[in-house]
């Protein structure tokens, strides 16, 4: 690339994306892909958790791609979603309310300021008290697809959790292949309070927040009957998400929806020697 980039740095709760309006569809998607595996890289470039593309719709607001800092595309990020709302607000494709477009389908956000409120897909393929080896580890997890697949250890530490050795072993497990799993240790705190850390699929790493693992957490909780709604759930970076939950008349799932701030951290330019 011989020219230079203009990107926004945001942060979701700790979750970092950069955020690229391709309206004009200039970029392939294999130059996409390599473009979020060569921006995403921490020290050596812009480095984030992921980089999202905001694109034309023609039935919404507008339509992103999201891509994890490896590369791979996912359907659905949840703080990145919220990221997405906002940007799109500041670039003056949507108002205050929108809904885009997602391989997770029509997602739907209201943005007031920092606070941004997204409506995600009612969580599916929930399969509880499930357990899986770990060589002669027997390891009880609960399973929930909240827009992209996570896996629910609870424990009584989450902060001596082995997040480091079990994080990979769990989320490549051929129980959870061929897609693999995001993987979320979680501890039930007083006052109706989760605590989270989560190892997340494509970037491959804890991260300091996930949005969907977030909403994983609450929903499985509010199943067992061990939360009611709305959750707030703790990040790893030490940021409250807080997981609106309302149950339909056969028993699931109705609406669902995360919450929390949104930072704009920084709008400028990449220069081509970031991009080697």
């Amino acid at each position: 690339m011989s020219r230079n980039l203009t990107i926004t740095k945001m942060s979701g709760s700790g979750n970092d994306f950069i955020l690229f309006d391709h309206r004009s569809g200039s970029f392939s998607d294999a130059a996409m892909i390599r473009l979020t595996r060569l921006l995403c890289r921490r020290g050596l470039s812009v480095g984030a958790d992921g980089m999202i593309f905001i694109e034309p719709s023609d039935r919404y607001d507008f339509k992103w791609r999201f891509f994890n800092a490896d590369g791979s595309e996912a359907e659905m990020c949840g703080n990145g979603g919220r990221c997405a709302a906002r940007f799109a607000q500041r670039i003056g494709l949507a108002g205050a309310e929108m809904t885009f477009e997602t391989i997770a389908g029509p997602i739907k956000a209201r943005v007031d300021g920092r606070l941004v409120k997204l409506q995600l897909p009612i969580p599916g393929e929930i399969r509880l008290d499930q357990e899986i080896s770990l060589g002669a580890e027997r390891l009880p997890v609960d399973f929930i697809n909240t827009g992209v697949p996570h896996t629910l250890l609870w424990v009584e530490d989450v902060e001596g959790v082995e997040l480091s050795r079990l994080g990979p072993q769990i989320r490549f497990h051929p129980h959870f292949q061929p897609a693999g799993t995001n993987v979320n240790f979680v501890r039930r705190e007083a006052n109706n309070l989760l605590s989270l850390r989560t190892y997340e699929r494509g970037v491959e790493a804890e991260t300091l927040a996930c949005g969907t693992g977030a909403v994983a957490a609450a929903s499985i909780a509010f199943r067992k009957g061990w939360a009611r709604s709305p959750v707030p759930v703790r990040t790893r970076g030490g940021e409250i998400l807080v997981v609106h939950l309302e149950a339909d008349s056969a028993g699931g799932f109705g609406a669902v929806y995360l919450e929390g701030l949104v930072t704009m951290v920084f709008q400028g330019e990449v220069f081509p020697e970031a991009l080697e």
